[in-house]
């Protein structure tokens, strides 16, 4: 049977109103951060929190499984590579969102698939925003999830357009967007376009996805290409 704490915790005097106790513990345990600190031990954030060390671990070992802490070489703990991905997605959501959505919803009104607006994240890209397609076949890919750098056609246009010197990049940057079928997953398709901010600089990328047999390039470009002008010309680019 577990030992009632002599003292509540930081956690319990400030619980939310009908949330789960072990949650605001184990947000607690993150708020126990304070800048310039890089990494602290479970005594100190124990202490902080006023948790239990073995309650204090057991919320530590969730944490790291989700990547919002991470254990150092020396056995303290550091905020983890998942905030930093939390943190990339707060910030761009905030100047990028009232453009980028309603753009969107456009080109899956026009088309009929999914479109999706891509931005690269260190060695993977990041799904920003996202609108479903109506049709009940589509991409599964939601807002959020990271995919492969150098496999379907969003990623291939930040690598080609992100600084990439591969001469396999060429064409894309000549042609001025990727269109690929089977790239990333074998029943799925791909056109997308770059969108540059005032200073010519990368920004992201405008992604149009279907199940292959609906792929029809020909057709599906045009409207992707006139998404990414249209992008650009709003975040003060030049889509000359």
């Amino acid at each position: 049977m577990p030992r009632k704490a002599a003292q509540a915790s930081l956690a319990d005097m400030d619980a939310a109103p009908g949330g789960a106790a072990a949650v605001d513990r184990a947000l607690s345990l993150l708020g126990c951060f304070q800048a310039g600190e890089a990494a602290l031990t479970l005594a100190e954030l124990a202490g902080r929190s006023q948790l239990y060390k073995s309650t204090a671990l057991r919320l530590l070992a969730s944490l790291e499984h989700a990547q919002l802490v991470a254990r150092t070489a020396d056995g303290r703990y550091a905020l983890g590579a998942g905030i930093a991905r939390l943190h990339a997605v707060y910030i761009a959501s905030f100047s990028l969102q009232p453009l980028v959505m309603p753009v969107l919803q456009q080109l899956v009104a026009k088309t009929k698939e999914s479109a999706a607006f891509h931005v690269r994240q260190g060695d993977q890209r990041l799904c920003l925003y996202r609108v479903d397609s109506p049709q009940v076949l589509r991409d599964p890919t939601r807002a959020g999830d990271l995919l492969p750098l150098e496999r379907g056609a969003g990623g291939r246009v930040l690598m080609a357009f992100g600084g990439a010197d591969e001469r396999a990049y060429d064409k894309i940057r000549r042609e001025g967007f990727c269109a690929a079928s089977g790239d990333r997953t074998p029943d799925l398709a791909g056109i997308s376009a770059p969108v540059f901010g005032a200073a010519g600089e990368l920004v992201g990328a405008v992604t149009l996805t279907m199940p292959t047999p609906r792929y029809r390039p020909d057709v599906q470009q045009p409207p992707v290409l006139a998404a990414a002008r249209q992008l650009t010309l709003a975040l003060g680019g030049s889509a000359a």
